[in-house]
């Protein structure tokens, strides 16, 4: 290498040895290669560790490994001058699907999901020749490509959404056909939808094609429900202590992950005395001064223990480097590296503070107190509002309708043109006259409602404004309309009777033996009708030997979930889950049979 180059490297190295010992830590490695213009996988960074015992690596080995790499024909392509590296490399431009979710390319972003995809499933023995994915070039959009890791990447975010049995997994080639890749992508797809995802403008054949900024901007949702589905009173009771003193536990349930967890950071911060107060995940964090504090804070007695040296060194690039080091000691450097940290990227720096609390929320015991915790028909509500993009973004159905807007959205997604928006009143709300202004667009909603021909009888604007229970005998309606919807016929809406009708001619004609008489039938419960039903609309894409007798309460789970799996696969939007079918929720049911006669007719008039 040139004296030039030397230099340069040499430059690169100090910035990762932060404590000028001629040295830097293992952890460290895969960065320092990267701001020589050498970018390594992550599995490969790994193999090259595991080499240094003592968990660090001298300058003079660095130079052997920089050289080795540089030397590799596969990595060739990657070699760029150091100045390269500064930018972020962003192409595909981006596309704004919803207020919740920009669909964009960034490579930093792209990195942080290889790492956290080989980290939380690598012990998935299903992937256990996909995995580790290599953080060079497209490798994360060829591993997509079949549907299988997206459809188990839903599962670690929100366990049994998919029945993974269902699956169509590669032969013993790895070779899987284009029509098997697309059931699993619609599968996917549709799974997606159920956890509250927005997919509008996303369809199969961009996450088969690897549409680079859709499959990074579906994946971020995924992973993101995952990260913060944890913070809750439920899982974490110590959160109550976050409020202030004329704060309601409702209003903790309607705040966004993001600010439960500024207050948690600041919480901690708080504990130890630092006087710090953070206001995002941007440039409050910039400087690593919060993070540093914070790691203090929440580190284990058994773990530690972890100082506030990084904060000695003025260079933000190695105070962010040494933090990192000391969140790799506790196990928690996910998502960011140096320059994310200094840069202030707010999608990444929330995922890594989020997989902090998760892992460390080190909140004191908060007493007996009722846990006010989502029911299960609030959570399906919740996800469909979600998932067809309203604004805003509901979190906690009872305060987040309280000014009216997101039901008027709503009502706009579910009939286009619907709403004359001059009646309605927007943000700021005013202290004085604010709360008039919300009931108003609480009593436009119920008209709204009205003009749908809802029965809303004893249901009033006040009901919404007062966060009242009420709310949902609309919500239901509105869900229910939108979901008929499908089955307008001569400009009229399917009744249940005709749905009910329609089911038993179908299973009739295909030589089924199962019935239902209405959506409360009792043999609903396990889910012989909705298994013989997706038979019949698709001729032998049933597994029989997959379907259970029933004869117990978990025999009817594992039926009722390949049900709901494999109506997603043939592309049903079903938002029920096994327990609506096993209890016979019949307003439930109803939408399931609804979803698969909408998905008969299409292939009917194919």
């Amino acid at each position: 290498m040139s004296d030039e180059n030397d230099a340069e490297i040499k430059e690169a190295f100090e910035k990762f040895d932060v404590k000028g010992e001629g040295r830097i830590s293992v952890s460290s490695l895969g960065d320092a290669l990267a701001a020589c213009g050498a970018r390594v996988p992550g599995f490969k960074v790994r193999d090259i560790c595991e080499s240094y015992k003592d968990g660090f690596i001298s300058f003079d080995d660095f130079i052997k490994v920089l050289s080795q790499v540089k030397a590799k024909t596969t990595f060739k392509d990657n070699i760029k001058p150091i100045e390269a590296r500064k930018k972020v490399n962003i192409t595909g431009g981006s596309a704004k699907s919803s207020d919740w979710v920009t669909h964009s390319y960034a490579e930093d972003e792209k990195l942080a999901f290889v790492d956290w995809i080989n980290f939380r499933l690598n012990k998935d023995k299903g992937l256990a020749k996909r995995l580790p994915i290599s953080e060079e070039g497209d490798h994360l959009f060829e591993a997509l490509k079949d549907g299988v890791l997206m459809n188990k990447l839903v599962n670690d975010s929100v366990t049994d959404t998919v029945d993974e049995r269902a699956l169509n997994m590669p032969d013993a080639n790895g070779k899987l056909s284009i029509f098997k890749m697309r059931e699993n992508q619609t599968l996917a797809l549709n799974s997606c939808v159920a956890i509250g995802c927005n997919v509008v403008n996303i369809g199969a054949e961009d996450l088969i094609n690897g549409t680079r900024h859709l499959c990074l901007g579906l994946l971020w949702q995924i992973i993101r429900i995952g990260l913060m589905a944890k913070i809750t009173l439920k899982d974490c009771p110590g959160l109550r202590a976050l409020l202030d003193e004329f704060e309601s536990l409702e209003q903790l349930l309607a705040m966004s992950p993001e600010e439960i967890l500024c207050r948690w950071v600041n919480y901690q911060l708080n504990k130890i005395g630092c006087k710090r107060v953070v206001k995002n995940f941007t440039s409050d964090i910039k400087d690593s001064e919060v993070y540093a504090n914070l790691l203090v804070a929440v580190c284990p007695a058994d773990q530690g223990p972890i100082g506030l040296e990084p904060l000695n060194h003025q260079d933000l690039t190695q105070r962010a480097e040494l933090v990192l080091q000391n969140a790799d000691v506790i196990g928690v450097r996910s998502f960011v590296r140096a320059k994310d940290i200094v840069s202030g990227n707010q999608k990444l720096n929330l995922a890594f503070v989020a997989n902090l609390f998760n892992t460390y929320p080190a909140m004191d015991d908060a007493g007996d107190f009722e846990i006010i915790e989502e029911t299960r028909e609030e959570k399906t509500f919740r996800n469909w509002m979600n998932s067809l993009g309203t604004t805003p973004r509901v979190k906690y159905i009872y305060e987040d309708l309280k000014d009216g807007l997101a039901l008027i959205h709503l009502f706009d997604k579910i009939e286009n043109g619907s709403v004359n928006w001059k009646k309605v009143n927007t943000p700021p709300f005013k202290a004085l006259g604010g709360s008039m202004k919300k009931l108003e667009n609480c009593n436009f909603a119920i008209e709204l409602g009205q003009q749908f021909n809802f029965v809303l009888v004893g249901v009033g604007g006040k009901d919404i404004h007062d966060g009242s229970k009420l709310t949902l005998a609309l919500i239901w309606q509105m869900m229910r309309h939108y979901t008929l919807k499908m089955l307008t016929h001569d400009g009229k809406i399917m009744k249940d009777n005709e749905i009910i009708k329609w089911c038993n001619e179908k299973l009739q004609a295909a030589g089924k033996s199962s019935s239902l008489s209405s959506f409360k039938d009792s043999s609903i419960a396990n889910s012989t009708p909705i298994i013989d039903l997706i038979d019949a609309i698709q001729p032998g894409y049933i597994n029989y030997e997959l379907v259970t007798k029933a004869s117990n309460d978990e025999e009817k789970f594992l039926n009722a979930r390949y049900a709901i799996t494999m109506a997603r696969k043939i592309g049903a939007r079903i938002f029920a889950l096994p327990e609506d079918i096993t209890e016979v929720n019949a307003k439930m049911v109803m939408t399931v049979f609804a979803c698969l006669m909408s998905v008969g007719f299409m292939r009917d008039q194919k």
